[in-house]
């Protein structure tokens, strides 16, 4: 990686940068952002769960829990991530966990 110089302005080149919860890289490598999802829905649901495992909530109310709050931290952004069958494979996994 080259570092530039533009208008007297410095600017390091660096291999990703974390942009609005997203993960940027020039090389489009999107299992690092893949990853760093699945983890931030981990530490989600481990938030949530003493709400989960009680036994006064219905199975419907901890359901809806799980797609109003977790599962839109580990989709965020997803719709631009080209994705290769073996991480399609954690994704799946991660939400059956749920």
């Amino acid at each position: 990686m080259n570092d530039t110089d533009i208008r007297s302005q410095y600017l390091e080149q660096v291999k990703s940068h974390k942009y609005i919860r997203s993960i940027v890289n020039g090389d489009n490598y999107i299992e690092e952002e893949i990853k760093e999802r699945i983890t931030v829905g981990n530490k989600a649901y481990y938030a949530y769960q003493k709400k989960l495992t009680r036994k006064l909530l219905s199975k419907k109310a901890k359901l809806k829990l799980c797609c109003t709050v977790i599962r839109p931290v580990i989709t965020y952004a997803s719709q631009t991530w080209v994705q290769k069958e073996s991480m399609k494979q954690k994704l799946l996994i991660m939400k059956e966990g749920y």
